[in-house]
């Protein structure tokens, strides 16, 4: 199916534009979206939406009814990332904002959330526009958190599907570094489930010249490190995927001085609940392990964090949805991917309401530079995701994702 000739109104796109790139320039973490959420608002209620703010944090819900029919859940995540935004653009980022520890830190779209708002505001704003098209409720979603994995599961702790109509269908979708104005999905499983551990190492500090005298964490803290990459090479079935990643070590403050203790921060991508619990279970048993033959005087802490599940595209729903945006912009765009081992949290939506979820990928970089970085062997070079150079062009970027979720929305609607 295809949109109506005389769907966009003229004034829609230049305002969707300033809001994309305000929303760039002005980024916020994670439970921070006030800004954002504030915008976000705005845009509901001038398309006629019933809106409700600070769901679940800083959460907004927008609620059409247009008559009897199904409910058609749109979601759109918020925040930003503590990165340094490298990009040169005009309306690139210079935000400072307090980190977790309250020490001051670079923020910056790097995730492209700016652009799942904008875009969710447009077709918003075009599904307002296309009543007489559809029947049903368009249940519009601005979730916080998401870099977090916490705002999906807060927004249902608040009640979401209590205080809203229950969806029968939730709809997400994400940029990425695709040529813009492409579509890419898969059937199934989408992305990885994500798990998240705090780990403290205990160790008996000291003066640098006589490391006989301590128990030293930055050795334990190395070795642990060291160690966990020996998990995906050595544990894990060959014909299985999973990755484990150190993202952060910490430890000390002077180099003449051995300190009490350090700190790692351990992410778990996996696909099946067996592999999953294989290496949370190894991640544990070498920390421990390394902790042990290195005699520190207490045993480790490990803090497992709110973890995302395995982002299942359903696989009926998603190849109708697939079919209606193929109708839209044309098979040649379509771009069927590989599992992607990052993670997202929009399947708890479509798992706590009990329905089907639909996810799929855009493009955001300029489709000359992606072909002229593939034929020259560069592609690994490209800006991706939480890269201090990554920030969607925005045109055909903008456009494209305000029509997918709107034909999308349109099709399970039966319009």
């Amino acid at each position: 199916m295809a949109l109506p000739d005389d769907a966009w109104p003229t004034e829609l796109l230049p305002g969707l534009e300033s809001l994309y790139e305000g929303l760039h320039r002005h980024p916020e973490l994670s439970g921070h979206e006030h800004r954002t959420a504030a915008k976000a608002a705005e845009a509901l209620t001038v398309a006629g939406y019933e809106v409700t703010q600070d769901v679940g944090g800083t959460g907004v819900v927008g609620v059409l009814r247009n008559g009897d029919g199904p409910v058609v859940m749109l979601r759109a995540d918020m925040d930003a990332l503590p990165v340094r935004e490298d990009t040169g653009l005009p309306y690139a980022s210079e935000v400072y904002a307090p980190g977790p520890d309250g020490a001051s830190v670079p923020v910056a779209h790097a995730c492209g959330h700016d652009m799942h708002v904008a875009c969710l505001a447009g077709a918003t704003a075009l599904l307002a526009r296309l009543r007489a098209h559809w029947s049903g409720t368009v249940l519009a979603v601005f979730q916080p958190a998401e870099e977090l994995v916490a705002g999906a599961r807060a927004m249902i702790e608040d009640g979401l599907f209590e205080r809203f109509p229950r969806p029968d269908v939730v709809l997400g979708q994400h940029v990425g570094p695709l040529p813009a104005g492409m579509i890419g999905y898969r059937e199934g499983t989408v992305m990885a489930a994500a798990d998240f551990a705090d780990v403290e190492l205990f160790g008996r500090g000291g003066h640098g010249s006589r490391p006989e005298a301590t128990v030293d964490p930055v050795l334990l803290a190395a070795s642990v490190v060291v160690r966990l990459q020996g998990i995906v090479a050595r544990e894990v079935p060959p014909a299985e995927t999973a990755v484990v990643t150190v993202g952060r070590l910490q430890a000390g403050a002077k180099e003449n001085i051995i300190p009490d203790t350090a700190q790692l921060g351990i992410s778990v991508r996996s696909y099946t609940p067996q592999v999953r619990r294989l290496v949370i279970d190894a991640v544990e048993r070498i920390v421990n392990g390394e902790a042990a033959v290195s005699g520190s005087p207490r045993p480790p802490v490990i803090s497992w964090k709110p973890a995302a599940p395995v982002l299942v595209s359903d696989v009926d729903a998603t190849r109708a949805v697939i079919a209606d945006l193929a109708g839209h912009f044309g098979q040649e765009r379509m771009l069927p991917l590989p599992p992607i081992a990052a993670s997202e949290d929009v399947g708890l939506f479509g798992e706590a309401a009990g329905v089907p979820t639909v996810f799929w990928f855009w493009g955001g970089l300029d489709a000359a530079t992606v072909v002229t970085a593939f034929e020259e062997g560069r592609h690994d070079q490209l800006p991706s995701n939480h890269s201090p150079d990554f920030a969607p062009v925005v045109q055909p970027t903008l456009t494209t994702g305000v029509e997918a979720l709107t034909v999308a929305a349109l099709g399970r609607f039966g319009g």
